[in-house]
């Protein structure tokens, strides 16, 4: 229990930074340019641990179907869709459509329970108390729906990801650089759409780009498939809800920004809902498989 926390801690740090990387790396690159390039930092990082820890890529035409379906879902789509809602969205109303996930994953899923139901609203209200979408102004628009459908399509990939490819004798580690190599593929056929514009690129972008490439995404897509493999779909999803928690603590620990008793008590709203989530699937799931 204590490494599968751990597992969930890290992966909610990770992932819970995602937003500042996209900000910073818009800042010079199209979306189109964003989403490769993350594909493509976070492919090579996961084939080079993927060979150095001695295994190998997927075999067979069948796995590489289901791994293509998974890459467009929970790669390629919801990525491209987050830079683009991320152009014109205030981070707030993001944060909240982002943390919709878990719900998406309950809808689509098989996994159902009463305490988990609980969980997930639960997780859910603390998220907007966090947020408080309802002091933001003006409409939100096109980039809402690009968050939520993001949201959604993440919701399915996990979901498939469960069904099709993990518990089947494959490492985590093999599937999930081969699902990045697959995601690269789709991305780069969007290439025409705005990924040929000429760039200039500054230390800070660069930085800001292969942090979202190899850590926010190859890294973290590897817990990602190691919870799921683990825990399932369901599980993976409610991590969603803890990055409202990593990106106030961020912004209070790094950027001095300010803390009010409403934030903490959204932050302890949505521990709590994760809590119960994870506590009817740790008494149904034993060990992790396809351990890597």
């Amino acid at each position: 229990m204590v490494r599968t926390w751990a597992r969930v801690g890290a992966l909610a740090l990770l992932w819970g930074s995602t937003f500042l990387w996209i900000e910073l790396a818009l800042r010079a690159l199209t979306p189109v340019q964003v989403t490769l390039s993350r594909c493509v930092l976070g492919s090579a990082t996961l084939l080079v641990a993927c060979f150095v820890s001695g295994n190998r890529l997927p075999r067979g035409r069948a796995v590489w179907g289901h791994i293509v379906v998974a890459a467009f879902f929970c790669n390629a789509l919801p990525f491209a869709l987050f830079s683009l809602g991320q152009q014109t969205i205030d981070s707030g109303v993001a944060g909240v459509l982002n943390a919709t996930t878990p719900l998406w994953t309950l809808l689509i899923g098989r996994e159902r329970g009463a305490t988990r139901l609980a969980g997930l609203v639960v997780g859910f209200v603390g998220v907007l108390l966090i947020f408080a979408p309802w002091q933001t102004t003006g409409s939100v628009g096109w980039g809402a729906l690009a968050i939520v459908a993001a949201a959604v399509s993440y919701a399915i990939g996990f979901a498939y990801m469960g069904r099709k490819l993990v518990g089947r004798g494959i490492p985590t580690i093999s599937l999930s650089a081969a699902q990045l190599v697959a995601a690269t593929g789709l991305t780069a056929l969007t290439l025409p759409a705005g990924g040929l514009a000429a760039i200039e690129v500054g230390p800070a972008t660069l930085a800001g780009v292969l942090v979202l490439g190899v850590v926010a995404t190859g890294i973290t897509f590897h817990l990602t498939y190691r919870i799921i493999a683990a825990e399932g779909a369901a599980n993976a999803a409610t991590v969603g809800y803890l990055l409202p928690v990593v990106s106030v603590l961020l912004g209070v620990i790094v950027l001095d920004e300010p803390f009010s008793a409403r934030v903490a008590a959204g932050m302890v709203v949505v521990l709590v809902g994760v809590a119960l989530t994870r506590t009817q699937n740790l008494l149904r799931h034993g060990t992790a498989v396809a351990e890597s």
